[in-house]
């Protein structure tokens, strides 16, 4: 189940991704016209508009980002499939389509039918899709029908599907869509408890890969919280809409960067020339675009503790910001980019006060770290037991991807060992016969970590460039 979980949130960077493209449009949209938005000038309305197409789709999104995602070959067909899906059962249990099926008033129908074109459904959408590719891409028919064979078939069966499960979604979905805001409404009303718990458990899911499968039900409209559309768009309650991510920006921007310093000062001398290069260009990832996970996993399972404690700073960081209102947003992630777009907009109140958290957050993880490495004795990059064996000389900044790929290539076994190869945004998600005979060291000497979920599943930890390096490792 973990796995099938860790599948869905890597998918569903596929469609998120789409995001900063939204925050570009409206953050300059909005700074043209921040008192009219779009009323005052052409331009403006112009950028708004274009941001919202986006923001709008999010559902059609999800059912295609994941459809393609989660299928084995990350065929269009599967993509084709996901929009099938979506369309028909969108449309089936649309208001007036019920209202119409189940000869009643219009205004008699249940409002979760008002809401069925949401993300969930998107992503229930998609997965359905996918399953159906994985399972019949490769069908063949009789002759008479056999233009409509393998992947052909797949739009056609996802379409059936949905029509077959339309009346299990038609008494179902009220039940899902009443249990869904509920829960919503209660984290809305825990307030900036609610927030802090959020980016406790945000941080915590990081190693299992399930982080993104949590956001999205506080980011995008699954729980009727949505508070990345929300504030993107303009819509919600000023000093409210955007509380579950106004509190990262002064841990990605501050504290992390000042987590670095500490471990690179806390290095052994000798070491300390090679830590520079990893810490600053973890830091200056974290600083400017809010990707953090290089330096998270440089010392996660190294030194657990302090990322209990980055977590429940994290947690603490989203409380007070959340206490006072001081809220941000971002496409992306809560970086230097995101900041300087999202912090003009209608939404955003108080913006500038999270960098004056941010400097508060600063000071407390360089403090912290600094005393619980020296006084604990922790192994964080730098200070590991000495060995003899050969390190390869290749650093995790290299931007020359094909020799980081042939050496993490060869560190899983190679051909004989490696199944399959995908990537979400900053991790390889590999499929391999056996991961114990993984030599996790030379791994460890051109990625910021590695992971292994099970027997035959691992995770490689590369930052934002992990693209260029799957590309390479499936060209190998």
């Amino acid at each position: 189940m973990m796995k099938y979980l860790q599948k869905i949130g890597k998918s569903l960077m596929l469609p998120i991704a789409v995001m900063p493209a939204a925050a570009l449009l409206l953050g300059i949209g909005y700074r043209l016209d921040p008192a009219g938005w779009g009323a005052n000038s052409s331009a403006a309305a112009f950028l708004i508009k274009s941001g919202a197409s986006i923001l709008d789709n999010i559902p059609i999104l999800f059912a295609v980002g994941i459809a393609v995602g989660m299928s084995k070959e990350k065929d269009g067909s599967a993509a084709l499939a996901g929009l099938v899906g979506f369309l028909v059962i969108t449309t089936l249990l649309s208001k007036d389509s019920v209202a119409m099926l189940t000869k009643v008033d219009v205004e008699k129908v249940p409002v979760a039918f008002g809401r069925i074109n949401n993300a969930f459904i998107g992503i229930a959408s998609g997965i359905i899709a996918s399953e159906i590719f994985n399972r019949f891409h490769k069908t063949q028919l009789p002759m008479a029908f056999a233009f409509f064979s393998g992947k052909r078939l797949v739009p056609i069966l996802t379409a059936a599907t949905m029509l077959i499960l339309s009346p299990v979604f038609f008494f179902v979905w009220p039940v899902v869509f009443g249990a869904l805001i509920a829960f919503g409404e209660a984290f809305l009303k825990l307030g900036p408890l609610g927030a802090g718990i959020f980016g406790f458990f945000n941080r915590l899911l990081i190693p299992l890969g399930l982080h993104h499968a949590l956001n999205a039900v506080f980011w995008f409209d699954i729980a009727g919280i949505s508070d990345i559309q929300n504030f993107l768009a303009g819509t919600g309650v000023k000093g409210m809409t955007g509380m579950y991510q106004a509190g990262f920006f002064p841990i990605m921007m501050f504290g992390l960067p000042a987590a670095a310093f500490a471990m690179y000062q806390e290095a052994k001398p000798e070491r300390k020339q090679q830590i520079a290069s990893l810490m600053l260009a973890g830091a200056v990832t974290s600083f400017v675009t809010g990707v953090t996970e290089p330096l998270e996993f440089a010392f996660m399972f190294v030194a657990p503790l302090l990322y209990g404690v980055h977590a429940l700073l994290t947690g603490l960081s989203l409380f007070i910001a959340s206490t006072f209102h001081w809220t941000a947003g971002f496409g992306f992630s809560a970086g230097l980019i995101d900041f300087s777009l999202t912090s003009g907009m209608p939404m955003a109140n108080n913006p500038f006060m999270l960098l004056v958290l941010g400097l508060g957050f600063g000071a407390v993880y360089y403090l912290l770290f600094r005393v619980l490495i020296k006084a604990l004795n922790l192994k964080t990059p730098g200070r590991e037991d000495e060995d003899n064996e050969e390190e390869l000389k290749i650093e995790v900044s290299n931007s020359n991807h094909a020799e980081v790929a042939a050496a993490i290539y060869e560190a899983l076994g190679g051909k004989e060992n490696v199944v399959s190869i995908d990537n979400c945004a900053t991790r390889l998600r590999l499929e391999v016969k056996d991961s114990s005979i993984i030599n996790d060291k030379k791994i460890k000497q051109v990625a910021a970590g590695i992971i292994k979920p099970s027997k035959t599943d691992v995770q490689v930890i590369i930052g934002p460039l992990v693209e260029f390096v799957a590309n390479e490792m499936k060209r190998l």
